[in-house]
């Protein structure tokens, strides 16, 4: 969807001097957009005794964005060692950190074992031996199979490789006690996208409704439930927001008859990325070519090693050309790239003004999995992040790719081994 008018407001009049001084292509970020939204979600949840959001970082690892989260008092969402380290290095410790990961190796423990460690969030009961010691605070990811349905991009619960199944939960969190664990927490993440809140709804008392029978069966009560990230964003135009007042005045009223059924309120988590920082981040890239062919191509100075999300799923993202806001004629243009492949495309038949070589189009909505799923395809470098922050100055926040960070990995000592 169209950025905020306070972003665009702010972007747009200053969009030739930014160009002209960072030069594009560039990633660039709103930190008002970013603070208000995380001010939102918190105050939807105020009524609960406890309610923390645990930042994804896979969305937009980059740690002068992090810190705005840590600055808020958010946690954050790990599952390599990569983020671990991010989180860490913006001040994160502890329970700060929530370490969800799956195939994980005995490198993954270790890291997550430095610095006071971290919330570890298991995600198959087999686990529990690869760990050399338990903690005392333990958490388990839950797949309901079959009992749920997936929304259309995550897919089928009973199909997903992450979770532990329905069988296996109650003896994960048996084994647990057993082997000394004292503090427990739970959680599942079942959609990704989502705009109909009643899904997080549901997903909140499967959850309830779970940590209840497990605490009849082991005597135990749970700390938190993590109802995962998966709140969505309307990238297309006149697509419906996410209505995140009734989704939190619903899951408030369900903690609240919780508490009146069984004695207490466990704390609630979440792991919005997508919804925090995506209708907040823009890629401004310049056209550069026009090819006359069966179709017009307009052709940009970034591909989709920069934006993957048009040509690996078909996603929409609105493009606008602030220079020509008012034109009323179009045309109807491919927006691509300049990679090897015929999906390199951030546009396919979109009705867009006339667009000449020197405009600069701005491509909406890529503060999530835009700059985070770069690649080197064609040796391809991914361009530089920008902050527009709430002062008004835009700050370099990552700096461009450059060859000798592309060849860097082709400088190593020979090591042969003869067979």
């Amino acid at each position: 969807m169209p950025i905020s008018k306070n972003f665009a407001n702010r972007l747009y009049p200053a969009l030739e001097n930014i160009a002209s001084h960072f030069q594009t292509p560039f990633h660039i970020y709103d930190e008002v957009g970013i603070r208000k939204t995380c001010e939102k979600l918190q105050s939807v949840f105020s009524d609960l005794k406890s309610f923390r959001e645990y930042y994804a970082v896979k969305a937009l690892p980059n740690p002068r964005i992090l810190a705005i989260m840590h600055d808020l008092g958010f946690g954050f969402d790990c599952s390599s060692i990569a983020e671990l380290r991010l989180s860490r290095s913006v001040g994160a410790r502890g329970e700060d950190i929530m370490f969800t990961s799956n195939n994980t190796s005995g490198a993954d423990f270790r890291e997550a074992a430095k610095e006071g460690g971290c919330v570890l969030n298991l995600d198959d009961i087999n686990l529990l031996d690869k760990l050399k010691t338990i903690p005392e605070l333990i958490c388990f990811r839950y797949n309901p199979g079959s009992k749920r349905t997936g929304n259309d991009i995550i897919g089928k619960p009973a199909e997903s490789k992450y979770g532990l199944s329905h069988e296996q939960i109650i003896d994960a969190y048996r084994q647990a006690k057993l082997r000394g664990a004292k503090r427990f927490g739970i959680h599942t993440m079942l959609a990704s996208n989502e705009l109909n809140y009643s899904y997080m709804v549901q997903t909140t008392q499967m959850l309830l409704d779970l940590i209840t029978d497990i605490s009849a069966e082991l005597d135990i009560t749970f700390e938190f439930i993590n109802i995962g990230g998966g709140l969505g964003i309307p990238y297309l135009p006149g697509e419906k927001e996410l209505d995140i007042e009734a989704m939190g005045k619903e899951i408030c009223s369900l903690f609240k008859h919780f508490e009146h059924q069984l004695g207490y309120e466990p704390a609630l988590y979440m792991e919005s990325g997508r919804y925090i920082t995506g209708p907040h981040g823009v890629l401004a890239v310049t056209a550069i070519n026009r090819k006359e062919i069966y179709r017009t191509y307009v052709g940009v100075d970034a591909s989709m090693s920069a934006l993957m999300r048009p040509g690996i799923y078909g996603a929409y993202h609105h493009i606008e050309i602030p220079a020509k806001l008012s034109d009323s004629d179009t045309e109807t243009v491919d927006v691509v790239g300049s990679l090897c492949e015929n999906n390199d495309k951030f546009a396919i038949q979109r009705d867009l003004p006339k667009i000449v070589d020197g405009d600069i189009l701005i491509i909406q909505d890529t503060g999530a999995h835009g700059s985070a799923m770069g690649f080197n395809y064609n040796g391809s470098l991914r361009p530089q992040e920008l902050l527009l922050t709430t002062d008004n100055t835009v700050e370099l926040i990552r700096r461009e790719e450059r060859l000798e960070d592309y060849f860097a990995t082709l400088e190593f000592e020979q090591d042969l081994l003869t067979l």
